[in-house]
């Protein structure tokens, strides 16, 4: 099969287009930037909101399978520019679908978050969840098969701006503090980008999770708090940990479930990469890179 994935330099589409290329298939990235984990020969210069490139890209390459990972990613900054995250999540999202059904795509898989389940996450959550319902619409009326995938809290070694625990590890390492606009008590079941990209490959490979809303986390239920405990103890104890209880209005404490979206089943991994040698790992990376 030949399948494109829309956003695959990005911190997740780099780790999936490499499961993908493993496992045998044609696989190209398309994103505005390349990437040092991406083969030069799998890249694909696009810009989501560029219908003609779109256009001529679909009709060139005839893909069988499209997974679309592009868009905002960081939810502060789709607060902050609200317009543009709804045309790079909603807009870039319905170019990209359109085609998909002009072309006669197979199987389409969209990367949402966990955020369209909350009434947390302001525009960033409310771009995913209308996205989604453009794609349950497609389907309603194009019969184009799909699988909508929630994504919850990712981590790896890898420096990504939305890598929100190795930044962590290396702003400590940095400054020795952790800063928190919370009080720790947030509650999240982080999973390796590593597993979360075979969990994701694996969807179109099973017929029965097509029309599905899949939730991709991992299996440990960690407070924000005991992370950081994990990391200073990792560290030698040498960290101071500020927390503080007013900053964290925009995310979900211990659940995202809030929303009535459309019902999704859980997926999580076995085996998958233990937390503490996933934390481990980032810290090694973020040592590196800061010598």
């Amino acid at each position: 099969m030949k399948i494109a994935v829309f956003g695959g330099t990005g911190f997740l589409g780099s780790y999936l287009v490499t499961e993908l290329l493993e496992r045998g298939y044609e696989v190209f990235a398309l994103d505005i930037n390349d990437s040092s984990y991406i083969p030069s020969n799998n890249f694909i210069k696009a810009d989501i909101l560029d219908t003609t490139l779109l256009s001529n890209l679909f009709e060139q390459y005839k893909f069988d399978v499209v997974y679309n990972l592009a868009g905002f990613a960081s939810l502060e900054k789709a607060i902050e520019h609200p317009i543009s995250a709804f045309q790079l999540n909603v807009i870039g999202n319905l170019n990209i679908i359109d085609l998909c059904v002009k072309h006669q795509v197979k199987h389409f898989v969209y990367a949402s978050s966990a955020y369209a389940m909350s009434s947390k996450g302001s525009f960033y959550g409310l771009s995913k969840l209308s996205s989604e319902k453009i794609v349950e619409e497609y389907k309603e009326k194009y019969n184009l098969d799909y699988t909508i995938l929630r994504y919850g809290s990712l981590y790896s070694e890898r420096d990504f701006e939305n890598n929100y625990i190795f930044n962590l590890v290396k702003t400590a390492i940095k400054t020795g503090e952790i800063n928190h606009a919370g009080d720790g008590e947030e509650v999240r079941e982080y999973i390796h980008a590593f597993d979360a990209a075979k969990l994701s490959a694996d969807v179109i490979e099973n017929d029965n999770l097509k029309n599905k809303h899949l939730v991709l986390t991992g299996v440990e239920r960690i407070k924000r708090g005991d992370l950081f405990k994990m990391i200073n103890e990792i560290l030698g104890e040498k960290l101071k940990i500020n927390l503080s209880a007013d900053g964290y209005q925009n995310h979900y404490k211990y659940t995202p479930y809030s929303f009535t979206a459309k019902t999704s089943q859980k997926l999580t991994p076995n085996p998958y990469v233990d937390m503490g040698q996933g934390l481990l790992s980032c810290i090694q990376k973020a040592h590196e890179l800061i010598k």
